[in-house]
C-alpha cells in the first residue's frame, strides 16, 4: 500500500510541496484558507509525517545501540531486558548486535551502528577484543558510549559494573568458612578487567583467611567447553582441591559434572561455588551457590547514563562509573554443615 507524502498532497492540491510542509506546521505566511485545506486533505488521506526523514534533519534517530558477547548467555539477556524496558518507555528503539566472543564480529558490529546512525551506544566487550579503535569511532562522531560489565579501560567513558572483586571474595570466603583448605580458582582471560577483579577477589580471601595463594591452583577455564575438557586432568594433578570458585555458572556447572564423573561427592569433598546466579544454578544437582550477579539493574543503569549524555551534550566531559553490589547465595553445592562461626 502506498504510503502518502507531502508530494502526494501537493499534487493534489496544486500547490508546491513546501508550501504544503509550511501548511501543516502553521508557517504565518500560508493563508488559513490553504491550511485548512492541506489539514483537511492530509486527514482524509491519513497522511502521517516521515518519522525517520524527520529525525534525519534534527540529526537524532531515537536509536541506541547494544554490542554484547552472547544473547542467549542469562545475564546479558537480563541486561537487554532492563535497557529495553527504560528505553521503549522513554521513546527510543534499541538495536542489538552479538560479537559472539569475536573481535572482528565486534568490529563488524560497531560499524553497523554507526552506518545506522544510532544516538548512542552500550557495550559490553569480546574476550578476544584487545584493539579498540573501532570503539574510539564513536567518539569521533560524537556518538556516548557507556560500557557495562566486560568494559574498556582505555576509553573515557560512563561505566557499569558490578564489583567483582567484592563478589569473589565473597564466594572464596564462603567456601574458607565451609572448610575448604585447597579453593582453585576458575579464571577468564586475564585482559579483561571481570577476569583481573575476580582473581583478586580470591586472591585477598585467600590472604585475608592465611592461606598461600597457589599459581598452580588457578585454572584458565571460563567456559562450559574448557571445563568439561580440563577438570579431570587439573583435579587429578591436584588430587587435594577441595573446593572450586569458578568465573561463571555454566563453567562451574560443568566443573561439578566432571566431579561427580570421577565418584567425588558435591559439597563434601569439594564443594563449589559459580558467579552469575542465572536459572541453571537452580536445576542443577546439587544446586549451585553463586554470586548473584544484577543484570537487569545493570542494564537499566547502563540506559539511563546514555540517555542522559544523548540529551545532554553539554555533559559530555563528564563521566560516572556506577558499581553494583553483588550477594552471595548459597544453595547445596557449599553446604558442609559446617558452622558458619568456626572461623572468621
Amino acid at each position: 500500500m502506498h504510503q502518502v507524502t507531502i508530494k502526494d498532497l501537493a499534487k493534489i492540491l496544486g500547490i508546491s510541496v513546501s508550501t504544503v510542509s509550511r501548511a501543516l506546521k502553521n508557517h504565518p505566511d500560508i493563508s488559513l484558507e490553504t491550511k485548512q485545506a492541506v489539514k483537511e486533505l492530509a486527514q482524509k488521506l491519513k497522511y502521517e509525517p516521515n518519522a525517520l526523514a524527520l529525525n534525519l534533519r534534527r540529526k537524532k534517530t531515537n536509536t541506541i545501540g547494544v554490542i554484547i558477547p552472547e544473547i542467549v548467555h542469562h545475564f546479558f539477556s537480563s541486561v537487554i531486558s532492563g535497557i529495553e524496558d527504560v528505553a521503549y518507555d522513554l521513546g527510543y528503539n534499541v538495536l542489538v548486535c552479538q560479537s559472539n566472543e569475536s573481535y572482528e564480529r565486534e568490529v563488524i558490529n560497531a560499524q553497523a551502528l554507526l552506518t545506522n546512525r544510532v544516538d548512542g551506544v552500550m557495550i559490553s566487550v569480546s574476550k578476544t577484543t584487545h584493539d579498540f579503535d573501532h570503539f574510539r569511532n564513536f567518539s569521533n562522531q560524537g556518538i556516548p558510549m557507556v560500557f557495562f560489565d566486560r568494559i574498556c579501560p582505555d576509553i573515557m567513558s560512563d561505566r557499569v559494573i558490578t564489583n567483582d572483586e567484592g563478589g569473589a571474595f565473597l564466594a572464596t570466603e564462603y567456601l574458607i568458612k565451609m572448610g575448604c583448605k585447597h579453593i582453585a580458582h576458575y579464571a577468564a582471560p586475564q585482559n579483561l578487567m571481570i577476569g583481573q577483579g575476580r582473581l583478586a577477589g580470591y586472591q585477598r580471601a585467600l590472604k585475608q583467611y592465611g592461606f598461600e595463594y597457589k599459581p598452580k591452583l588457578v585454572l584458565h577455564c571460563d567456559t562450559r567447553e574448557l571445563a568439561l575438557e580440563k577438570t579431570a586432568n587439573f583435579l587429578n594433578n591436584n588430587p587435594t582441591i577441595d573446593g572450586i570458585f569458578a568465573v561463571n555458572d555454566s563453567t562451574a556447572i560443568a566443573a561439578m559434572q566432571m566431579v561427580q564423573k570421577l565418584g567425588k561427592n558435591i559439597p563434601d569433598e569439594i564443594a563449589v561455588v559459580g558467579f552469575g546466579d542465572g536459572p541453571i544454578a537452580l536445576i542443577t544437582c546439587p544446586t549451585l551457590t553463586t554470586i548473584e550477579q544484577k543484570g537487569y539493574e545493570m542494564g537499566q543503569e547502563a540506559v539511563k547514563l546514555l540517555l542522559q549524555k544523548i540529551e545532554n551534550q553539554s555533559a559530555s566531559d563528564s563521566f560516572q562509573t556506577k558499581v553494583l553490589t553483588p550477594t552471595l547465595i548459597a544453595r547445596e553445592s557449599t553446604d558442609r554443615k559446617v558452622k558458619l562461626s568456626a572461623i572468621g
